[in-house]
């Protein structure tokens, strides 16, 4: 895939680049090993003060960030402010909390004195994917930074814009500059950068392929990976639920960034009591969503971000219905315009449809019907992924059954699955291993060291 913007609502190209060679990525791995060996001594104070100055940067410049990202990968303007606004909040979250997360921690032996103290490793490969093209960078480099390591991203490459505006950040918030630097470069390439002994671990958030190959490769040379890879997740509407509430979240829940989340609720399921009534709640809230221009302030979806994408989409939809699913609405590309439209779709699709566990990245929502609470959660679980889960119930007992027995990295009562600085996050099973954000997520990447003193 060529490195390039191509405005996904018009199929336009805007701009190419050419990727770095051998001897370009060399030099820069060079110079952020030199710089990391600086850096590593700089105070929390210190680097509190340059965090604090990126989200400032963030929050003054909010509307150019959130335009790139909609030029580059379709999601709506409104959606991008509110992704670049994220981005400053966990970025003053750890300028905060990072001095407490990593002071020493006195631990009681037979020594004089005994503790843990957390030090950073050193050169961090980040692969990052295009959907949050912001945030998914800056949950990485927030904490990775105030830990004292240095990033090197390895952005998508539908998004290089994005890529070096947040390298341009940085530098312009007073990191001096090798601490974070973008990579153009195509994956391919990620191999070759993990294998160098400067690079000490690496992070990725994308598909499985991607996330196996990189663990493979990491493997061979006993590193650290952290993986947050692809999810299906459960969103369950039981009897005693807010109908209302529950189908308006699932709308929004469903249609995040146009559907194409990790985290979004992607299979309904519902109890047979209640599931004409939340079908057609759903179906009215489906059917309501404008589809546009994303840069328009009243646009509710906007187009898919690239045009294979789009064929993905297709082509899953119509091996569902091939094998009995019933399409409730929308179901078809849209062809009465330039670039990768897909209406909000609901499949009424049963349990032993194929293509009930896959991930469907695009707009459409899968809706079953069981029996009971015990189907439900079967249902939720007999799936390869474990990322997020969401469960509607306002009886106390069923609550902690989902929270006991849903097999996933969170799971969300009465609310949609998204992530919070303060909360880790992370999936088990096929969607990957490891955690961000919070306490957890800085702890991944630094060298734990016990201290013992006679």
């Amino acid at each position: 895939m060529a490195i390039a913007t191509i405005n996904p609502a018009t199929g336009e190209l805007i701009r190419t680049f050419e990727p770095l060679n051998d001897t370009e990525i060399g030099a820069k791995i060079d110079l952020a090993q030199q710089v990391f060996l600086k850096y590593r001594h700089t105070s929390f104070e210190t680097r509190s003060h340059l965090l604090s100055k990126v989200a400032e940067i963030l929050e003054q410049d909010k509307a150019k960030f959130a335009a790139l990202m909609t030029l580059e990968m379709g999601k709506t303007y409104k959606s991008a402010i509110a992704e670049v606004e994220k981005c400053a909040l966990v970025c003053r979250y750890y300028a905060e909390t990072a001095p407490q997360f990593l002071a020493d921690n006195s631990v009681e032996t037979d020594a004089s004195a005994s503790f843990i103290r957390y030090q950073p490793l050193g050169i961090i490969l980040a692969v990052m994917p295009w959907n949050f093209p912001f945030w998914q960078v800056f949950r990485f480099a927030a904490p990775a930074l105030m830990a004292g390591n240095v990033g090197i991203l390895k952005h998508a490459s539908n998004v290089p814009q994005c890529a070096i505006a947040i390298e341009e950040i940085f530098q312009k918030a007073g990191f001096e500059a090798g601490v974070f630097q973008t990579f153009l470069i195509g994956a391919k390439k990620v191999a070759d950068i993990i294998t160098d002994d400067r690079v000490k671990a690496a992070t990725l958030t994308g598909s499985e392929p991607a996330g196996a190959s990189l663990a493979a490769a990491a493997g061979k040379e006993i590193k650290k990976v952290v993986l947050e890879l692809g999810g299906s997740d459960p969103f369950i509407v039981m009897e005693s639920a807010d109908l209302e509430l529950a189908a308006t979240t699932a709308t929004s829940a469903r249609m995040l960034n146009n559907g194409q989340s990790c985290i979004a609720a992607k299979r309904f399921i519902v109890t047979e009591t209640i599931a004409d009534k939340f079908e057609k709640l759903l179906l009215q809230k489906f059917q309501a969503l404008k589809i546009g221009d994303p840069m328009s302030t009243d646009t509710d979806i906007g187009p898919l971000a690239t045009p294979n994408i789009l064929q993905d989409i297709d082509s899953q939809v119509k091996a569902a219905v091939n094998n009995g699913a019933k399409v409730l609405t929308g179901g078809n590309p849209i062809d009465d315009r330039p670039g990768n439209f897909y209406p909000p779709t609901i499949l009424k699709i049963s349990k032993d449809n194929p293509i009930a566990k896959e991930e469907f990245f695009g707009p459409v929502a899968m809706l079953f019907r069981v029996k009971d609470i015990d189907a439900a959660i079967e249902l939720a679980n007999d799936i390869p992924f474990g990322l997020g889960a969401s469960a509607w119930s306002n009886d106390e007992s069923e609550q902690k059954r989902f929270i006991n027995e849903i097999e996933a990295g969170s799971v969300f009562i009465n609310g949609m699955v998204k992530s919070d600085p303060r909360l880790p996050f992370g999936g088990i099973k096929r969607s990957g291993y490891g955690r961000e954000l919070s306490i957890q997520g800085i702890h991944e990447f630094v060298n734990v060291k016990t201290v013992w003193v006679k």
